[in-house]
């Protein structure tokens, strides 16, 4: 079965593991929980009825709600941005000036969902002042993909949507829950180092502080499951998982074909440990 793909361009994307999550995840969960949510490739394919989508940028979670809640009119909207006149690199720096000025969340959602599709390689990514600083794509006929927006419309109708740190998210899973992070990566050398998706950025105390809370939830009753690099450190971290899994996939980073290749990386695995009940 083919995965379905989702709206909005994304580093990083799980598309291409759907086959691998779903053969390591649990049958029937009683609900998925996504503390880093992303472009949604996860609960788009899982098919779960209840989902607890949750990120700590509040642009992403801005798009959701606004899809969640306006459905056609949100995406009638991005599509007004979709002209050839707004495909341009004046164009694009303008309507990025705007997005990063404005104070209007309606706007700002509906100007994040153009960027994605026009700026360079999907990225999202924000310099130190929290500004959004992708840089034009360059593609020569971006499309909106409205199929895309309103299967993903449809879905979010059975989702619970929160602008919050993995520790309370993960803080709240518990027994028959299925958890699946996909974090910021651990640097897979000095020079592959991006965190820069929400302002703050995801450092090292972020990673353990990760792992350690995916070994409380599974101690709660939940199955856990963490993408990461292949690296010592990651291993390290994820000391003791039920099931270590590797993976070697295609990524599309670098704007340089011939220099993309593959990214060993691991698929974690904390199965959920027997909880006592009370009597």
């Amino acid at each position: 079965m083919q995965p379905v793909r989702p709206f909005l361009k994304w580093a990083g994307a799980k598309t291409k593991l759907i086959g691998a999550i779903r053969d390591a995840a649990p049958p029937k969960p009683r609900r998925l929980i996504e503390p880093f949510v992303g472009s949604g490739a996860v609960v788009l394919n899982l098919g779960c009825a209840t989902n607890v989508l949750a990120d700590s940028n509040p642009d992403l979670i801005d798009v959701y709600l606004e899809l969640q809640g306006d459905g056609e009119a949100f995406i009638v909207d991005c599509e007004a941005l979709f002209i050839p006149e707004n495909n341009r690199a004046s164009a694009y720096y303008t309507l990025r000036a705007e997005f990063n000025a404005t104070t209007d969340r309606r706007r700002k959602a509906r100007l994040f969902v153009y960027l994605n599709r026009h700026g360079y390689n999907g990225l999202c990514r924000y310099n130190a002042s929290g500004g959004f600083n992708v840089p034009f794509g360059r593609y020569v006929r971006p499309r909106l993909p409205r199929a895309a927006m309103e299967a993903f419309h449809a879905l979010l109708q059975n989702c619970t949507l929160r602008c919050a740190d993995f520790r309370a998210v993960l803080a709240e899973a518990g027994e028959g829950d299925f958890v699946y992070c996909d974090p910021p990566y651990v640097p897979a050398s000095a020079t592959a180092n991006f965190t820069d998706y929400a302002r703050g950025g995801f450092g090292a105390q972020d990673q353990a502080d990760l792992a350690e809370h995916c070994r409380r939830a599974a101690q709660r009753g939940a199955c856990v499951m963490v993408s990461n690099h292949d690296t010592a450190e990651t291993r390290e971290l994820y000391r003791g998982a039920d099931e270590i899994r590797e993976l070697s996939v295609r990524r599309r980073i670098s704007c340089n074909a011939a220099k993309r290749t593959n990214a060993h990386e691991l698929i974690v695995v904390f199965r959920p440990a027997r909880v006592a009940r009370a009597v």
